[in-house]
């Protein structure tokens, strides 16, 4: 046990799945797990394990924003043995191609957080995703008919930026599609301890045009989103 978990050694499944919200992390539980127990209440940051499709499988709330994330992660990784994370979670369009309700994986990720820049010294590290990882979701995303988009993303530590989207104009100059919170520390967490990760992103507001998805679509979003991180997790 630490700190910020009460999760014995050996009840997290090897793949977890990584929402920010814990009532997400209960709702993934109830609705996609079978047989599904509660690991975790410290803060009220809630972790879960069961099956899906007959394989073990966990889910473990982050919080928001990257110093959160990484605590649960560096001990998912060091003290539980983890092997598999995916981060299933919203984010912010950085450009018109993608539409609300489309989803985002993040092939890399980049931030402004001193979490990843102040590690490497003179060199600039490149937060990415597992390749395996993220071809299965790719693919699972197809078979589902569903638009899916495959590129760089940001990981901002900021989320009331004061220049709005134009803070964003140089990424969006190279292509980045939408900003999140917590993926690249994620990704440098996993390549430091040989680990595999994946972000998984549902684009709910649109930072270029000001469209916002709506409260049943955004629900109905989520559930495709999961289902894509757990094929991508388990290999199902």
């Amino acid at each position: 046990m630490t700190p910020h978990n009460n999760a014995r050694p050996g009840d997290y499944a090897e793949a977890v799945l990584l929402p920010g919200d814990p009532l997400r992390a209960k709702w993934i539980a109830e609705t996609f797990f079978e047989d599904a127990k509660c690991v975790n209440t410290v803060r009220n940051c809630l972790g879960f394990t069961g099956t899906f499709k007959g394989k073990p499988v966990s889910v473990q709330a982050t919080g928001m924003g990257q110093p959160s994330t990484a605590i649960y992660v560096h001990e998912l990784l060091n003290v539980y043995d983890v092997k598999t994370l995916v981060r299933v979670g919203t984010c912010g369009g950085l450009n018109t191609r993608v539409k609300v309700r489309d989803v985002v994986i993040a092939q890399t990720a980049s931030t402004d957080s001193t979490i990843v820049k102040d590690a490497f010294g003179p060199y600039n590290f490149a937060p990415a995703a597992d390749f395996g990882l993220l071809r299965a979701a790719a693919d699972a995303a197809e078979a589902k008919g569903l638009t899916a988009h495959v590129g760089g993303i940001l990981s901002s530590d900021i989320f009331y930026h004061p220049s709005g989207a134009e803070a964003y104009a140089r990424l969006m100059a190279h292509g980045v599609l939408g900003v999140e919170m917590e993926a690249a520390s994620l990704y440098t967490l996993a390549a430091r301890h040989g680990a595999r990760a994946l972000t998984v992103c549902t684009m709910t507001d649109c930072l270029i045009t000001g469209e916002e998805i709506d409260a049943d679509a955004r629900q109905t979003s989520l559930v495709d989103m999961v289902e894509i991180g757990l094929a991508a997790a388990l290999g199902v």
